[in-house]
């Protein structure tokens, strides 16, 4: 699978043991950085992630900072991406399963390296159950452009 990762300064660390996994599991991986712990403002990267998932440059993105929050807030607020943040498998699992979730959000500061790399595996490897998910996934859609959803 083509991924896309980003993340901020409290992250980087994290996100360098992240990509090392993906890449041994065979993913192709788009690292959209940060490259150090230099502060940076994580929107930017929330931004950059977000719009290769739009564009379809990356069939998904993932999202670290320091708590995941930030990059979720941010990452939402791009049509058409489903950012998740997730502590537990249960969430990334749920996730994928009802929402169709094309960005990971995860917490370096919240969660150990280990946590995130088990939450990762099983958000990567859930399939979308779709069925009676797409129709709530599409009144997400039409609001999110200001419509009436039906």
């Amino acid at each position: 699978m083509k991924l896309v990762i980003g993340c901020d300064h409290a992250a980087f660390d994290a996100k360098t043991e992240i990509i090392q996994l993906l890449k041994s599991l065979g993913h192709d991986i788009i690292d959209d950085g940060t490259h150090s712990l230099e502060s940076v403002d994580y929107p930017d990267y929330a931004a950059s992630v977000s719009q290769k998932v739009q564009s379809g440059d990356a069939e998904r993105g993932i999202l670290i900072c320091g708590t995941g929050l930030g990059m979720s807030m941010a990452a939402n607020r791009y049509k058409g991406i489903r950012a998740a943040l997730c502590f537990t498998e249960e969430l990334a699992e749920l996730s994928r399963l009802h929402n169709d979730a094309n960005v990971l959000c995860l917490g370096a500061r919240t969660q150990s390296v280990e946590s995130m790399k088990s939450i990762l595996s099983l958000w990567l490897t859930t399939e979308w159950e779709g069925d009676r998910h797409a129709r709530r996934l599409n009144k997400i859609e039409l609001n999110s452009r200001g419509q009436d959803a039906e």
